[in-house]
């Protein structure tokens, strides 16, 4: 009869080593072991953030976009987040939406990192740059209603986040 295998005696990893050893992984360019490392590692809930954070960077290094994507929006869902933190992943998050063509959805997450931190990098510059590229439903020219229509949005949302004039 085999003699079965104790598994008891086994090293357990824990989550914070895990995020260690991917950052290592992804420091030395091995993306996709990274992952697999920092998949473990959000189990920690205090490690969440930044090991989704880490997963939407080493996806995007290979050029995983969409797995990018889905893993910064893990990352800014986490909990404990800094202002700064949440800042830093918008903009990553941002760019890469930018790297997909996705316009609408990359000048909301500027739009935010604008409203959080006004100055932060080109944001202000991608924005215009974006903005001035996106088709408007009613072509080049607006007419009086659209313009009209576009100031009652714009100070509905002056409205929902308190901004006086």
């Amino acid at each position: 009869m085999p003699e079965s295998i104790d598994d008891s005696s086994a090293p357990v990893v824990s989550p914070a080593e895990r995020y260690e050893r991917g950052l290592a992984l992804k420091k030395a360019g091995q993306h996709k072991a990274a992952i697999a490392q920092l998949e473990m590692a959000v189990a920690d809930p205090t490690l969440a953030l930044k090991a989704y954070a880490q997963i939407g960077l080493c996806s995007k290094a290979i050029g995983r976009l969409e797995d990018a994507v889905a893993a910064f929006r893990h990352a800014l869902s986490a909990p404990g987040g800094s202002p700064r933190e949440t800042v830093q992943i918008l903009y990553v998050l941002g760019r890469t939406l930018e790297s997909l063509e996705r316009v609408g959805e990359t000048l909301e997450a500027y739009r935010w990192i604008r409203r959080e931190e006004p100055d932060y990098r080109d944001v202000a510059d991608r924005i215009e740059r974006l903005s001035a590229r996106r088709p408007t439903s009613m072509g080049k020219q607006r007419s009086p209603d659209a313009l009209q229509g576009a100031g009652s949005i714009l100070r509905s949302w002056n409205d929902l986040f308190g901004i006086s004039k």
